[in-house]
């Protein structure tokens, strides 16, 4: 077909070349759904184009210039997508690569024992002179109640209040590592 054409002609015209494109445009793009839709889109614009086109016009030629645009445009595309989805995994391999170093790092022991410090250093700086001073004679110089009432000029029972005091206050901020805690501060 050489010439504009008429909505007969140019049906003989699709109906002769569409599977011909079709494969071809399938070689490249490997994918037969893109390449049918990039040829059903060549044979639109040539249809639309018709009357633009010169006498004498290689219309097969064309259409195939059209595909082969559109085809070349896919492949540039997906040449894009294929380079940002490596560099998206790329970025990705990084990431899970420094979470694989600072977990391997990482010592739950430490982690765990300087949590713990850090809230009964808290907790203790938080109590009240007197109660920190029995607490500290209790646990920390192994004092006896009766030592610890006789060097403080107080009773054993006020000994008892301000330990039970102390040590309420370091439950309640140990709550969640209470193992560890009654380990180091039995009763």
């Amino acid at each position: 077909m050489t010439e504009p054409f008429d909505l007969k002609s140019f049906n003989k015209f699709y109906t002769d070349y569409h599977p011909r494109f079709i494969r071809f445009a399938n070689t490249y793009v490997r994918d037969i759904s893109i390449a049918e839709d990039i040829t059903t889109e060549a044979f639109m614009t040539c249809w639309e184009n018709r009357a633009n086109m010169e006498p004498g016009s290689n219309v097969r030629a064309y259409v195939l210039t059209i595909i082969k645009n559109k085809c070349l445009n896919h492949l540039q595309h997906k040449k894009i997508q294929i380079k940002t989805l490596d560099n998206i995994q790329d970025i990705a391999h990084w990431e899970l690569n420094i979470r694989i170093t600072t977990l391997s790092a990482c010592d739950p022991e430490e982690v765990f024992s300087v949590e713990i410090e850090n809230i009964i250093n808290q907790t203790l700086a938080a109590l009240p002179g007197r109660t920190l001073e029995v607490f500290k004679m209790s646990r920390y110089e192994n004092k006896t109640h009766k030592e610890i009432a006789d060097a403080l000029n107080i009773t054993t029972k006020g000994v008892e209040f301000h330990i039970t005091k102390a040590l309420t206050q370091l439950r309640s901020g140990l709550k969640d590592y209470m193992s560890v805690f009654l380990s180091f501060f039995s009763i």
